[in-house]
């Protein structure tokens, strides 16, 4: 079997079409099913791994240590993890909220969100610059 159709079926068995996968990791449509023949980057190779939750050598493999698997780049995706605590800390329905075992008021709460939404902020316009560079 080779790196396009290990791709296909593991992509297949995660909801993926290849066309999806292509079009979320911003590569030109049938780019995937060229690497039979086109040796693809290493870079290529771990945004479709991260994206699968596989390791690359799975992906190229398909061989897996069960403790290499990692998970979906969504379930590791800092910044909508911050969406949600932000989203708990605004939901006035929510049940209390803890931080460190201890119940946080609403200036605690508003505290909190303000530090998250300033660090993401930091980490885009660090970010922004080293694309400038």
């Amino acid at each position: 079997m080779g790196l396009y159709e290990q791709i296909r079926d593991i992509a297949k068995t995660k909801g993926y079409s290849i066309n999806r996968l292509e079009q979320e990791l911003g590569f030109a449509r049938s780019s995937i099913n060229k690497f039979n023949k086109n040796a693809p980057s290493a870079d290529k190779l771990q945004q479709i791994a991260g994206i699968l939750g596989v390791t690359v050598d799975y992906l190229m493999m398909g061989n897996e240590n069960k403790k290499t698997v990692i998970p979906p780049i969504d379930e590791r995706d800092i910044s909508k993890k911050i969406d949600e605590i932000i989203g708990d800390i605004n939901d006035a329905d929510e049940s209390p909220l803890y931080f460190d075992g201890k119940m946080l008021d609403e200036k605690d709460k508003a505290i909190l969100a303000h530090f998250l939404l300033s660090v993401r902020q930091q980490v885009e316009i660090m970010k922004e610059n080293d694309r400038k560079k």
